[in-house]
Protein backbone atom coordinates (compact mmCIF):
# COMPACT_ATOMS: atom_id res chain seq x y z
CA UNK A 1 0.00 0.00 0.00
CA UNK A 2 1.38 3.36 -0.75
CA UNK A 3 2.74 5.48 2.39
CA UNK A 4 1.51 9.09 1.66
CA UNK A 5 2.65 10.29 4.80
CA UNK A 6 6.49 11.24 5.24
CA UNK A 7 8.43 9.75 8.43
CA UNK A 8 9.44 11.91 10.79
CA UNK A 9 11.36 11.02 13.59
CA UNK A 10 13.18 13.86 16.68
CA UNK A 11 16.01 11.51 18.32
CA UNK A 12 16.79 12.60 21.46
CA UNK A 13 18.89 10.35 24.39
CA UNK A 14 17.40 11.23 28.08
CA UNK A 15 18.86 10.71 31.08
CA UNK A 16 22.65 11.99 32.46
CA UNK A 17 25.24 9.53 32.55
CA UNK A 18 26.54 8.67 36.53
CA UNK A 19 29.85 6.96 37.63
CA UNK A 20 29.94 3.53 36.80
CA UNK A 21 31.14 2.37 40.20
CA UNK A 22 28.08 4.22 42.10
CA UNK A 23 25.58 2.00 40.25
CA UNK A 24 24.34 -1.20 39.23
CA UNK A 25 23.76 -2.31 35.78
CA UNK A 26 20.17 -2.34 34.55
CA UNK A 27 18.53 -5.41 33.71
CA UNK A 28 19.00 -6.43 30.15
CA UNK A 29 14.62 -6.28 30.11
CA UNK A 30 12.76 -8.19 27.97
CA UNK A 31 13.77 -9.43 24.36
CA UNK A 32 16.87 -8.78 25.14
CA UNK A 33 20.05 -9.86 22.38
CA UNK A 34 22.80 -11.05 23.67
CA UNK A 35 26.41 -10.32 21.66
CA UNK A 36 29.44 -12.58 22.32
CA UNK A 37 33.03 -11.35 21.08
CA UNK A 38 36.45 -12.44 22.25
CA UNK A 39 40.01 -12.89 21.42
CA UNK A 40 42.07 -15.32 20.98
CA UNK A 41 41.80 -19.62 20.24
CA UNK A 42 42.40 -22.02 22.49
CA UNK A 43 42.86 -22.48 26.00
CA UNK A 44 45.36 -19.46 26.16
CA UNK A 45 48.24 -20.65 28.42
CA UNK A 46 52.11 -21.49 27.19
CA UNK A 47 52.73 -20.58 23.46
CA UNK A 48 50.63 -18.87 20.89
CA UNK A 49 51.32 -20.58 17.78
CA UNK A 50 50.43 -17.03 15.54
CA UNK A 51 51.62 -14.83 18.19
CA UNK A 52 55.27 -17.41 17.31
CA UNK A 53 54.63 -16.69 13.73
CA UNK A 54 55.20 -13.25 14.47
CA UNK A 55 57.66 -12.97 16.44
CA UNK A 56 59.96 -14.97 14.28
CA UNK A 57 58.90 -12.17 11.49
CA UNK A 58 60.58 -9.89 13.87
CA UNK A 59 63.57 -11.62 14.05
CA UNK A 60 63.33 -13.21 17.11
CA UNK A 61 65.33 -16.67 17.37
CA UNK A 62 63.39 -19.38 18.43
CA UNK A 63 65.06 -19.91 21.79
CA UNK A 64 64.04 -16.19 22.63
CA UNK A 65 60.66 -17.28 21.38
CA UNK A 66 60.47 -19.80 23.75
CA UNK A 67 62.09 -18.24 26.46
CA UNK A 68 59.56 -15.59 25.97
CA UNK A 69 56.31 -17.96 26.66
CA UNK A 70 57.91 -20.01 28.95
CA UNK A 71 59.93 -17.40 31.45
CA UNK A 72 62.55 -19.00 33.31
CA UNK A 73 63.30 -21.91 31.60
CA UNK A 74 66.23 -23.54 29.73
CA UNK A 75 66.70 -25.45 26.60
CA UNK A 76 68.50 -28.96 27.69
CA UNK A 77 68.64 -32.46 26.23
CA UNK A 78 66.05 -34.76 26.07
CA UNK A 79 65.77 -37.76 28.33
CA UNK A 80 64.45 -40.45 25.84
CA UNK A 81 64.97 -40.93 22.59
CA UNK A 82 62.10 -42.95 21.67
CA UNK A 83 57.77 -43.04 22.58
CA UNK A 84 55.09 -45.20 22.44
CA UNK A 85 51.74 -43.49 20.12
CA UNK A 86 48.72 -45.34 20.30
CA UNK A 87 47.11 -45.55 17.01
CA UNK A 88 44.17 -47.72 17.76
CA UNK A 89 42.50 -49.44 20.02
CA UNK A 90 39.25 -52.01 20.32
CA UNK A 91 39.27 -52.78 16.66
CA UNK A 92 38.12 -56.18 15.80
CA UNK A 93 40.49 -56.28 12.46
CA UNK A 94 43.42 -54.52 11.49
CA UNK A 95 45.07 -53.65 8.00
CA UNK A 96 48.53 -53.63 7.66
CA UNK A 97 50.07 -52.91 4.50
CA UNK A 98 54.07 -53.11 3.62
CA UNK A 99 55.35 -52.46 0.00
CA UNK A 100 58.10 -54.19 0.90
CA UNK A 101 58.95 -57.26 2.68
CA UNK A 102 59.30 -56.67 6.52
CA UNK A 103 59.86 -58.49 9.71
CA UNK A 104 57.54 -59.23 12.92
CA UNK A 105 59.17 -60.54 16.67
CA UNK A 106 57.09 -62.59 18.04
CA UNK A 107 56.16 -63.08 22.14
CA UNK A 108 58.83 -65.07 22.78
CA UNK A 109 61.28 -62.76 21.24
CA UNK A 110 61.77 -64.62 17.68
CA UNK A 111 61.81 -62.69 14.41
CA UNK A 112 60.19 -63.81 11.33
CA UNK A 113 60.26 -62.75 7.64
CA UNK A 114 56.95 -61.12 6.15
CA UNK A 115 56.25 -61.09 2.75
CA UNK A 116 55.35 -57.66 1.08
CA UNK A 117 51.44 -57.26 0.94
CA UNK A 118 48.39 -56.42 3.22
CA UNK A 119 47.33 -58.26 5.90
CA UNK A 120 44.37 -58.09 7.89
CA UNK A 121 44.69 -59.17 11.24
CA UNK A 122 42.15 -60.30 14.22
CA UNK A 123 42.44 -61.67 18.00
CA UNK A 124 43.97 -64.66 16.76
CA UNK A 125 46.85 -63.67 15.77
CA UNK A 126 47.56 -65.87 13.17
CA UNK A 127 49.55 -64.44 10.29
CA UNK A 128 51.73 -66.38 6.95
CA UNK A 129 55.54 -65.71 7.77
CA UNK A 130 58.78 -67.18 6.65
CA UNK A 131 57.27 -68.19 3.66
CA UNK A 132 54.70 -70.24 4.62
CA UNK A 133 52.05 -71.36 2.79
CA UNK A 134 49.27 -70.86 5.32
CA UNK A 135 48.88 -68.48 8.26
CA UNK A 136 49.45 -69.53 11.68
CA UNK A 137 48.60 -68.36 15.05
CA UNK A 138 51.51 -66.36 16.54
CA UNK A 139 51.95 -65.57 20.18
CA UNK A 140 51.61 -61.89 21.21
CA UNK A 141 52.43 -59.12 21.19
CA UNK A 142 53.57 -59.00 17.82
CA UNK A 143 56.13 -56.40 16.85
CA UNK A 144 56.45 -55.24 13.01
CA UNK A 145 59.65 -53.75 11.88
CA UNK A 146 59.69 -51.92 7.91
CA UNK A 147 61.50 -52.91 5.72
CA UNK A 148 62.54 -50.45 2.91
CA UNK A 149 59.48 -48.38 3.45
CA UNK A 150 57.14 -47.07 6.15
CA UNK A 151 54.30 -49.76 7.77
CA UNK A 152 51.35 -48.25 6.37
CA UNK A 153 48.22 -48.52 9.27
CA UNK A 154 45.44 -46.46 7.93
CA UNK A 155 48.86 -43.54 7.38
CA UNK A 156 52.02 -44.58 6.78
CA UNK A 157 54.00 -44.66 9.86
CA UNK A 158 58.11 -44.68 10.87
CA UNK A 159 59.65 -47.17 13.38
CA UNK A 160 57.82 -50.40 14.48
CA UNK A 161 54.94 -50.68 14.96
CA UNK A 162 53.49 -53.47 18.26
CA UNK A 163 49.92 -55.24 17.63
CA UNK A 164 48.87 -56.78 20.36
CA UNK A 165 45.25 -58.23 22.40
CA UNK A 166 43.43 -56.23 24.96
CA UNK A 167 40.32 -57.49 26.30
CA UNK A 168 39.62 -59.35 23.48
CA UNK A 169 40.15 -56.24 20.69
CA UNK A 170 43.46 -55.43 18.71
CA UNK A 171 45.62 -52.49 19.72
CA UNK A 172 48.23 -51.18 17.88
CA UNK A 173 51.13 -48.78 19.07
CA UNK A 174 54.33 -47.23 17.06
CA UNK A 175 57.19 -46.92 18.46
CA UNK A 176 59.00 -44.47 17.10
CA UNK A 177 62.16 -42.50 17.49
CA UNK A 178 61.24 -38.88 19.25
CA UNK A 179 62.78 -37.42 16.51
CA UNK A 180 60.69 -39.18 13.74
CA UNK A 181 57.68 -39.07 15.62
CA UNK A 182 58.09 -35.19 15.76
CA UNK A 183 58.62 -35.25 12.04
CA UNK A 184 54.95 -35.99 11.69
CA UNK A 185 53.87 -33.85 14.20
CA UNK A 186 55.21 -30.28 13.93
CA UNK A 187 53.70 -30.10 10.30
CA UNK A 188 50.37 -31.17 11.76
CA UNK A 189 50.39 -28.50 14.91
CA UNK A 190 51.55 -25.48 12.44
CA UNK A 191 51.88 -24.37 8.95
CA UNK A 192 54.54 -25.75 7.31
CA UNK A 193 54.63 -22.79 5.04
CA UNK A 194 55.70 -20.68 8.29
CA UNK A 195 58.91 -18.78 9.43
CA UNK A 196 61.52 -21.25 10.21
CA UNK A 197 62.39 -19.72 13.57
CA UNK A 198 58.29 -20.46 14.23
CA UNK A 199 58.55 -24.14 13.14
CA UNK A 200 61.43 -24.30 15.16
CA UNK A 201 59.94 -23.01 18.07
CA UNK A 202 57.37 -25.78 18.13
CA UNK A 203 59.73 -27.89 17.09
CA UNK A 204 61.45 -27.52 20.73
CA UNK A 205 57.75 -27.13 22.34
CA UNK A 206 56.10 -30.16 20.77
CA UNK A 207 59.19 -32.25 21.88
CA UNK A 208 59.13 -31.39 25.53
CA UNK A 209 55.23 -31.48 25.48
CA UNK A 210 55.32 -35.29 24.78
CA UNK A 211 58.14 -35.83 27.28
CA UNK A 212 56.18 -34.10 29.89
CA UNK A 213 52.43 -35.43 29.38
CA UNK A 214 54.38 -39.05 29.15
CA UNK A 215 51.83 -41.79 30.00
CA UNK A 216 52.49 -44.65 32.08
CA UNK A 217 51.04 -48.37 30.95
CA UNK A 218 51.43 -50.02 27.40
CA UNK A 219 51.82 -46.28 25.39
CA UNK A 220 52.94 -43.08 26.17
CA UNK A 221 50.74 -40.67 23.51
CA UNK A 222 47.59 -40.06 21.48
CA UNK A 223 48.02 -39.35 18.42
CA UNK A 224 45.78 -36.75 18.67
CA UNK A 225 44.94 -33.50 20.53
CA UNK A 226 44.82 -35.74 24.11
CA UNK A 227 48.69 -35.45 22.92
CA UNK A 228 49.02 -33.94 20.13
CA UNK A 229 48.47 -34.41 16.56
CA UNK A 230 50.71 -36.79 15.28
CA UNK A 231 49.45 -37.54 11.15
CA UNK A 232 52.34 -39.40 10.05
CA UNK A 233 55.01 -39.77 6.95
CA UNK A 234 52.74 -38.62 4.46
CA UNK A 235 52.23 -35.26 6.69
CA UNK A 236 55.81 -34.58 6.83
CA UNK A 237 57.35 -31.73 4.80
CA UNK A 238 61.01 -30.50 4.42
CA UNK A 239 60.70 -27.06 5.97
CA UNK A 240 59.16 -28.90 9.32
CA UNK A 241 61.80 -31.66 9.41
CA UNK A 242 64.77 -29.30 8.91
CA UNK A 243 63.18 -27.85 12.32
CA UNK A 244 62.98 -30.33 14.00
CA UNK A 245 66.73 -31.70 12.78
CA UNK A 246 68.29 -28.02 13.54
CA UNK A 247 66.69 -28.57 17.27
CA UNK A 248 67.54 -32.49 17.79
CA UNK A 249 67.19 -33.44 21.08
CA UNK A 250 66.68 -29.89 22.59
CA UNK A 251 63.33 -29.53 25.49
CA UNK A 252 62.47 -26.94 27.73
CA UNK A 253 63.90 -27.52 30.95
CA UNK A 254 62.34 -25.73 34.56
CA UNK A 255 64.26 -26.83 37.94
CA UNK A 256 65.79 -29.87 35.42
CA UNK A 257 62.66 -31.54 34.94
CA UNK A 258 60.89 -31.43 31.38
CA UNK A 259 58.26 -28.32 31.26
CA UNK A 260 54.91 -28.74 30.14
CA UNK A 261 55.28 -26.67 27.22
CA UNK A 262 51.56 -25.79 26.54
CA UNK A 263 50.75 -24.43 22.93
CA UNK A 264 47.25 -22.96 21.12
CA UNK A 265 46.47 -21.15 17.99
CA UNK A 266 45.90 -17.84 19.38
CA UNK A 267 46.19 -15.67 22.59
CA UNK A 268 44.11 -12.67 21.40
CA UNK A 269 46.94 -10.40 22.59
CA UNK A 270 48.12 -11.69 26.18
CA UNK A 271 48.52 -15.38 27.66
CA UNK A 272 46.72 -17.24 30.40
CA UNK A 273 48.25 -18.22 33.51
CA UNK A 274 47.98 -21.59 34.36
CA UNK A 275 46.71 -20.97 37.55
CA UNK A 276 43.97 -19.02 36.22
CA UNK A 277 42.49 -21.74 33.77
CA UNK A 278 43.30 -24.85 35.38
CA UNK A 279 44.28 -23.72 39.19
CA UNK A 280 47.27 -24.69 40.77
CA UNK A 281 50.50 -22.17 40.25
CA UNK A 282 52.83 -23.43 37.92
CA UNK A 283 56.30 -20.49 37.46
CA UNK A 284 56.48 -20.95 33.69
CA UNK A 285 52.92 -20.51 32.88
CA UNK A 286 52.17 -16.89 33.69
CA UNK A 287 50.13 -14.54 31.54
CA UNK A 288 52.46 -12.60 29.49
CA UNK A 289 52.15 -10.41 26.74
CA UNK A 290 51.62 -11.31 23.28
CA UNK A 291 52.13 -8.28 20.76
CA UNK A 292 52.61 -9.86 17.44
CA UNK A 293 49.63 -12.16 17.84
CA UNK A 294 47.52 -9.37 16.05
CA UNK A 295 48.80 -11.58 12.52
CA UNK A 296 45.87 -14.04 13.29
CA UNK A 297 42.47 -14.27 11.97
CA UNK A 298 41.50 -15.81 15.08
CA UNK A 299 42.94 -12.16 17.38
CA UNK A 300 39.51 -11.08 17.67
CA UNK A 301 36.16 -12.78 17.06
CA UNK A 302 32.36 -12.58 16.76
CA UNK A 303 30.24 -11.15 17.16
CA UNK A 304 28.29 -13.87 17.82
CA UNK A 305 24.57 -13.21 18.74
CA UNK A 306 21.87 -15.08 21.01
CA UNK A 307 18.10 -14.27 21.58
CA UNK A 308 17.39 -15.24 25.16
CA UNK A 309 15.16 -17.65 24.44
CA UNK A 310 17.94 -19.65 22.11
CA UNK A 311 20.54 -18.67 24.74
CA UNK A 312 18.27 -20.42 27.21
CA UNK A 313 17.83 -23.75 25.28
CA UNK A 314 21.31 -23.89 24.50
CA UNK A 315 22.36 -23.60 27.60
CA UNK A 316 19.66 -25.71 29.12
CA UNK A 317 19.31 -22.39 31.77
CA UNK A 318 15.52 -23.70 32.58
CA UNK A 319 13.90 -20.78 30.01
CA UNK A 320 13.99 -17.56 28.76
CA UNK A 321 17.70 -15.74 29.52
CA UNK A 322 16.96 -12.09 30.60
CA UNK A 323 20.47 -11.41 31.66
CA UNK A 324 23.75 -12.58 31.69
CA UNK A 325 26.63 -11.23 34.35
CA UNK A 326 30.16 -12.37 33.92
CA UNK A 327 33.17 -13.17 36.36
CA UNK A 328 36.78 -12.74 34.97
CA UNK A 329 40.03 -13.65 36.59
CA UNK A 330 43.51 -11.67 36.22
CA UNK A 331 43.61 -12.58 33.03
CA UNK A 332 41.14 -11.28 31.47
CA UNK A 333 39.57 -14.87 31.05
CA UNK A 334 35.96 -15.55 31.91
CA UNK A 335 35.63 -18.03 34.66
CA UNK A 336 32.08 -18.48 35.32
CA UNK A 337 28.75 -17.15 33.24
CA UNK A 338 25.64 -16.31 35.95
CA UNK A 339 22.48 -16.74 33.36
CA UNK A 340 19.11 -15.19 34.69
CA UNK A 341 15.47 -16.55 33.99
CA UNK A 342 12.21 -15.78 34.67
CA UNK A 343 12.84 -18.63 37.61
CA UNK A 344 16.36 -18.10 38.76
CA UNK A 345 19.57 -17.86 38.43
CA UNK A 346 22.23 -20.76 36.77
CA UNK A 347 26.13 -20.45 36.93
CA UNK A 348 28.09 -22.15 34.09
CA UNK A 349 32.11 -22.99 34.41
CA UNK A 350 33.53 -20.69 31.55
CA UNK A 351 35.14 -24.37 30.14
CA UNK A 352 31.91 -25.86 29.53
CA UNK A 353 30.20 -22.49 28.56
CA UNK A 354 32.71 -22.54 25.73
CA UNK A 355 31.63 -26.34 24.59
CA UNK A 356 28.28 -25.16 24.80
CA UNK A 357 28.24 -21.94 22.85
CA UNK A 358 30.77 -23.10 20.16
CA UNK A 359 33.17 -20.25 21.10
CA UNK A 360 36.94 -19.76 20.69
CA UNK A 361 37.84 -19.27 23.91
CA UNK A 362 36.58 -17.95 27.53
CA UNK A 363 38.45 -14.65 26.45
CA UNK A 364 35.17 -12.79 25.71
CA UNK A 365 32.36 -10.56 27.04
CA UNK A 366 28.75 -10.34 26.63
CA UNK A 367 27.41 -7.30 25.67
CA UNK A 368 23.86 -6.73 25.79
CA UNK A 369 21.18 -4.72 24.01
CA UNK A 370 17.22 -4.63 24.09
CA UNK A 371 14.83 -2.26 23.65
CA UNK A 372 11.04 -1.71 24.29
CA UNK A 373 8.14 0.45 23.38
CA UNK A 374 5.05 1.77 25.04
CA UNK A 375 2.57 -0.24 26.43
CA UNK A 376 0.00 1.00 23.78
CA UNK A 377 -0.42 3.28 20.85
CA UNK A 378 0.45 7.13 20.79
CA UNK A 379 -1.30 9.75 19.12
CA UNK A 380 -0.30 11.21 15.93
CA UNK A 381 1.91 14.58 16.52
CA UNK A 382 3.22 12.98 20.01
CA UNK A 383 6.35 12.08 21.57
CA UNK A 384 6.59 9.02 23.00
CA UNK A 385 9.67 7.51 24.66
CA UNK A 386 12.16 3.72 24.17
CA UNK A 387 13.49 2.31 26.90
CA UNK A 388 16.23 -0.11 26.64
CA UNK A 389 19.99 -1.37 27.69
CA UNK A 390 22.80 -1.10 25.09
CA UNK A 391 25.45 -2.30 28.18
CA UNK A 392 29.10 -4.17 26.80
CA UNK A 393 28.60 -2.68 23.13
CA UNK A 394 30.33 -0.22 21.13
CA UNK A 395 29.11 2.52 18.26
CA UNK A 396 25.27 1.13 19.34
CA UNK A 397 22.72 3.25 16.88
CA UNK A 398 18.95 3.32 16.43
CA UNK A 399 17.01 2.54 13.30
CA UNK A 400 13.63 2.55 12.15
CA UNK A 401 11.10 0.57 9.80
CA UNK A 402 7.77 1.79 8.70
CA UNK A 403 7.64 0.10 5.66
CA UNK A 404 10.11 -1.47 3.40
CA UNK A 405 13.93 -1.48 4.71
CA UNK A 406 15.49 -0.62 7.63
CA UNK A 407 16.85 2.97 8.08
CA UNK A 408 19.48 4.40 9.96
CA UNK A 409 18.10 7.62 13.11
CA UNK A 410 21.35 7.96 14.68
CA UNK A 411 24.17 6.83 17.40
CA UNK A 412 22.43 6.58 20.95
CA UNK A 413 24.84 6.54 24.26
CA UNK A 414 23.67 4.61 26.96
CA UNK A 415 23.45 5.89 30.54
CA UNK A 416 26.81 4.54 33.04
CA UNK A 417 24.31 1.64 33.79
CA UNK A 418 23.51 0.74 30.63
CA UNK A 419 20.16 1.67 30.42
CA UNK A 420 18.75 4.11 27.10
CA UNK A 421 16.09 6.52 27.27
CA UNK A 422 15.07 7.47 23.55
CA UNK A 423 12.50 9.78 22.56
CA UNK A 424 11.15 9.42 19.35
CA UNK A 425 8.04 11.14 17.18
CA UNK A 426 6.47 8.79 14.55
CA UNK A 427 4.33 9.80 12.36
CA UNK A 428 2.81 6.45 11.64
CA UNK A 429 3.41 3.34 13.27
CA UNK A 430 7.12 2.27 13.30
CA UNK A 431 9.28 -0.57 14.46
CA UNK A 432 12.56 0.64 16.10
CA UNK A 433 15.67 -1.60 16.37
CA UNK A 434 19.28 -1.10 18.39
CA UNK A 435 22.08 -2.06 15.81
CA UNK A 436 26.04 -2.64 17.03
CA UNK A 437 28.16 -3.72 14.08
CA UNK A 438 26.72 -6.37 12.13
CA UNK A 439 24.22 -7.20 14.89
CA UNK A 440 20.66 -6.32 14.72
CA UNK A 441 18.34 -6.39 18.22
CA UNK A 442 14.54 -7.17 18.56
CA UNK A 443 12.20 -4.82 16.98
CA UNK A 444 10.27 -2.97 19.57
CA UNK A 445 7.06 -1.44 17.65
CA UNK A 446 5.48 2.18 18.29
CA UNK A 447 1.91 1.93 16.69
CA UNK A 448 0.60 5.50 15.55
CA UNK A 449 -3.04 6.31 16.15
CA UNK A 450 -4.45 8.79 14.41
CA UNK A 451 -5.45 12.57 15.93
CA UNK A 452 -9.64 12.57 16.23
CA UNK A 453 -11.42 15.23 17.93
CA UNK A 454 -15.29 15.71 17.64
CA UNK A 455 -16.58 19.28 17.64
CA UNK A 456 -19.36 20.76 19.77
CA UNK A 457 -21.89 20.11 17.48
CA UNK A 458 -24.57 23.25 16.11
CA UNK A 459 -27.36 21.48 15.27
CA UNK A 460 -29.29 18.28 16.49
CA UNK A 461 -28.92 16.43 13.28
CA UNK A 462 -25.20 16.39 12.76
CA UNK A 463 -21.52 15.70 14.43
CA UNK A 464 -18.70 17.31 13.18
CA UNK A 465 -14.96 16.08 14.02
CA UNK A 466 -11.30 16.72 12.52
CA UNK A 467 -8.62 13.90 12.26
CA UNK A 468 -5.00 14.48 11.74
CA UNK A 469 -3.15 13.40 9.59
CA UNK A 470 -5.82 14.15 7.07
CA UNK A 471 -6.54 10.87 5.14
CA UNK A 472 -8.47 11.04 2.59
CA UNK A 473 -11.54 8.58 2.63
CA UNK A 474 -10.66 7.15 5.89
CA UNK A 475 -13.99 5.46 7.43
CA UNK A 476 -15.56 7.30 10.65
CA UNK A 477 -17.55 5.43 13.29
CA UNK A 478 -19.82 7.37 15.44
CA UNK A 479 -21.11 4.91 18.53
CA UNK A 480 -22.86 6.50 21.55
CA UNK A 481 -22.67 4.66 24.57
CA UNK A 482 -25.41 2.51 25.67
CA UNK A 483 -24.91 1.61 29.20
CA UNK A 484 -21.64 0.18 29.30
CA UNK A 485 -21.52 -0.82 25.55
CA UNK A 486 -20.53 1.36 22.54
CA UNK A 487 -23.16 1.25 19.64
CA UNK A 488 -22.60 2.14 16.49
CA UNK A 489 -24.95 5.10 15.80
CA UNK A 490 -23.34 6.96 12.41
CA UNK A 491 -21.04 6.61 9.68
CA UNK A 492 -19.09 9.20 7.79
CA UNK A 493 -16.08 9.62 6.10
CA UNK A 494 -12.98 11.93 6.09
CA UNK A 495 -12.17 14.62 3.26
CA UNK A 496 -9.00 15.75 1.78
CA UNK A 497 -8.84 17.97 4.64
CA UNK A 498 -9.40 16.04 7.47
CA UNK A 499 -13.16 16.96 7.98
CA UNK A 500 -16.54 14.77 8.70
CA UNK A 501 -19.37 15.45 9.16
CA UNK A 502 -21.63 12.49 10.63
CA UNK A 503 -25.48 12.69 10.04
CA UNK A 504 -27.77 11.15 12.62
CA UNK A 505 -30.56 12.49 15.38
CA UNK A 506 -28.49 13.65 18.74
CA UNK A 507 -30.01 12.89 21.83
CA UNK A 508 -28.62 13.39 25.15
CA UNK A 509 -25.38 11.00 26.04
CA UNK A 510 -22.26 10.50 25.74
CA UNK A 511 -20.28 9.47 22.30
CA UNK A 512 -16.86 9.54 20.62
CA UNK A 513 -16.13 8.79 17.40
CA UNK A 514 -13.88 5.76 16.21
CA UNK A 515 -11.47 6.28 12.81
CA UNK A 516 -9.83 3.70 10.91
CA UNK A 517 -7.67 4.93 8.27
CA UNK A 518 -4.98 2.67 7.55
CA UNK A 519 -1.95 3.58 5.33
CA UNK A 520 0.08 2.39 8.49
CA UNK A 521 -2.01 4.26 11.33
CA UNK A 522 -4.08 1.73 13.89
CA UNK A 523 -7.64 2.70 14.57
CA UNK A 524 -7.88 6.56 16.81
CA UNK A 525 -10.90 7.11 19.33
CA UNK A 526 -11.85 10.51 20.36
CA UNK A 527 -12.49 11.72 23.60
CA UNK A 528 -15.83 11.34 24.79
CA UNK A 529 -18.54 14.45 23.73
CA UNK A 530 -21.21 14.67 26.58
CA UNK A 531 -24.28 16.17 24.29
CA UNK A 532 -26.96 17.66 26.17
CA UNK A 533 -30.65 18.53 24.43
CA UNK A 534 -31.81 20.64 27.48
Amino acid sequence: MRRPLALFLSLIVLGAAGSAGARRLAPAGPNATFVVTGHGWGHGVGMSQYGAYGYAQHGFTYQKIVGHYFPGTQLGPAPVSKVRVLLASGQAKLKLVSPDDFTVRDGNGAAHDVAAGTYTLTPALKLKVDAAEKARAISGPLLFQPGSSPLVLGRGYRGAIQVDVEGGKLRAINVVGLEQYLYGVVPSEMPFSWAPEALKAQAVVARSYALATKRSGAFDLYPDTRSQMYLGVEHEKPSTNAAVDATAGKVVLYDGAVAKTYFYSTSGGRTASAADVWGGTVPYLVSVPDPYDTISPYHSWGPFAFGGARLGKILHAGGTVRDVHTALNSSGRVTTLTAVTGTGERSFNATALRKLLGLRSTWFSVGVMSLTGPGGAVTYGSATRLTGVARGLGGVALQQRAAGTWTPVGAVTAAADGSLKVAVRPTVTTQYRLVSGKVTGSAARVAVAPLVRLTTPRTQTELRGVVRPAVDGAPVVVQRLQGNVWTSVARATVDASGIFVAQLQLTAGTYRARVAPGHGLVPGVSPVLQVSTS
